[in-house]
């Protein structure tokens, strides 16, 4: 088969690195980034690292409201599918890429392949849960990472094309937690990150690494409020190391918020040194998906500051590991002493790290496996080139 897939974030870049090498060994693929990530120079840096190969398509998207940009994605993706004459559209995940990708393909009659189908917060005031819920109604094939997504597709009326693959995620994961174990890692990643933030030392068990990117965590009471959270966990022993999307940080700037001492602000990081960070860390706190599989993964705390998250089986087979906390500062104090008592803190890091096995879950060449049944009666081929 001939396929476009469309990215736009750093998430989707992830997600592609796992499934594009088993897809490119059985189809034709055409990569289009739409920009969203809104860093070039984040992206490139993942590009290198994730061995992703250049984009045939840069739309340079990124930035404005939610309306506008996906308006623009429709816009530029339309000529580029009419163009490349693909036999079905490839998106991922839930952004306004994903959205845009699968709303161009249905426009010109083409089939889409949904990565990461079937996942429900149930919270429509979310523009994620929009995005995910459209795309998976204009599916031909829906790729369901766990048995409950494929259960929510069937209480939707979507069973035909529906298949349980695993995380792509988990692959990727699996092929790089070995080389990142040994925590004599953050040697490199401290030195790294000091020019950024003086003063910050990293050792396992001695810090947490937090993430905030969501949209509904950029408005005033939101970022006041996340702020606070973490000011109220970092330690001087236990500082919090925030790599902040730039997006966020450029919120952070415009509401004149001032974030503790010891919560220390850096850059993004490379996949490599995210998936370190949070194999070493005491905890994990975090608004985004992705880390939340991943630390699940990994065994490590995971407190998510959501009030919902479409990973219910993450938290529920988590063994009280992963816990939901909102933006309540204090329960989050009261969960984190709970799950990384500061004496056991050290001790518990280095013995996940030790014994940690992950397997892959064979997601990638599932999914390029069940591309190979070809194209779908949804096809339209008279519409292509009008």
């Amino acid at each position: 088969m001939r396929l476009v897939s469309v990215v736009g974030t750093r998430p989707q870049l992830i997600k592609a690195a796992a499934l594009l090498p088993a897809i490119r060994a059985r189809h034709e693929d055409v990569f289009v980034d739409t920009g969203q990530h809104g860093d070039e120079a984040m992206a490139g840096a993942f590009f290198g690292e994730l061995g992703l190969p250049r984009p045939d398509h840069s739309l340079g998207i990124g930035g404005g409201g939610q309306g506008e940009q996906t308006a623009r994605m429709l816009a530029a993706l339309e000529p580029i599918l009419l163009s490349e004459r693909p036999d079905a559209v490839v998106v991922y995940g839930d952004t306004n890429s994903t959205l845009a990708g699968a709303l161009a393909a249905a426009k010109v009659g083409l089939p889409v392949a949904h990565v990461e189908a079937g996942l429900r917060s149930f919270d429509r005031s979310m523009p994620e849960e929009v995005n995910r819920v459209v795309a998976d109604h204009l599916s031909t094939w829906l790729f369901a990472p766990t048995p409950t997504a494929v259960a929510n597709l069937a209480a939707e009326g979507i069973r035909d094309g529906v298949t349980l693959v695993g995380d792509v995620l988990q692959d990727l994961a699996a092929r790089t937690a070995a080389e990142v174990a040994d925590p004599a890692v953050l040697i490199g990643i401290e030195a790294a990150l000091r020019g950024e933030s003086a003063g910050l030392r990293l050792r396992p068990g001695g810090y947490v690494l937090a993430t905030v990117h969501r949209a509904a965590n950029r408005d005033l009471t939101a970022l006041r409020a996340w702020a606070d959270l973490l000011g109220a966990l970092a330690r001087d022993r236990r500082p919090v190391v925030l790599p902040l999307h730039p997006g966020t940080l450029a919120a952070v700037g415009a509401a004149g918020i001032k974030l503790a001492p010891d919560v220390h602000v850096v850059g993004p990081v490379g996949y490599r040194t995210s998936l370190a960070l949070q194999m070493h860390s005491a905890a994990v706190v975090t608004d985004s998906g992705g880390v939340q599989r991943e630390a699940s993964w990994l065994g490590v705390p995971c407190l998510i500051l959501r009030d919902v998250t479409e990973w219910t089986e993450a938290v529920a087979e988590s063994g009280g590991l992963m816990v939901v906390v909102g933006l309540d500062a204090e329960r989050a104090q009261a969960e984190l002493a709970r799950l990384a008592p500061p004496d056991d803190a050290e001790r518990i890091a280095v013995d996940r790290a030790a014994w940690l096995d992950l397997e892959p879950a064979g997601a990638a060449e599932a999914i390029a496996e069940a591309l190979d049944s070809g194209t779908p009666i949804h096809r339209r081929p008279e519409a292509i080139g009008r």
